[in-house]
């Protein structure tokens, strides 16, 4: 698969930086999610903590990444598919959290399972965490 990092900026009109391009550019990189710490740490001094932030929630807004929650209520950051659009993710995948290791993976394959509320109730997000070992930790 090709990820154009430009063309997802262009695509998304947001003005080219170093630091989005930078950002953008550890997701396409990753092997799971990241966390904030992760892209500070990645990036080193090159941007700080408010940039970071900033570039996170940017792309959030713009269906570029998606947030997944974990058991210590921080969260962690992966890129979405083609069917994401700016306020409308579509990451209706099961994430999983290894114990030993700490990757965050998205599995695309799993879906989350549709609920059926009581009348009154809507769903605006469901959040499936499965958490155990990896492969590389088996």
């Amino acid at each position: 698969m090709h990820y154009s990092i430009i063309e997802t900026l262009k695509k998304n009109q947001l003005s080219i930086t170093d630091s989005r391009k930078k950002i953008l550019e550890l997701f396409v990189k990753a092997k799971g999610a990241l966390a904030h710490a992760d892209i500070e740490h990645e990036s080193g001094t090159e941007f700080d903590r408010v940039t970071i932030y900033r570039t996170l929630q940017t792309f959030v807004e713009k269906g570029i990444i998606h947030t997944i929650p974990t058991a210590d209520n921080s969260v962690r950051y992966a890129l979405c598919k083609d069917a994401c659009a700016g306020g409308h993710h579509h990451d209706d995948h099961v994430h999983f959290m290894c114990d030993d290791c700490g990757t965050t993976y998205c599995l695309d394959n799993i879906s989350v399972p549709k609920l059926s509320l009581p009348d009154g109730f809507s769903v605006s997000q469901t959040d499936v965490v499965v958490s155990g070992k990896c492969r590389k930790c088996q």
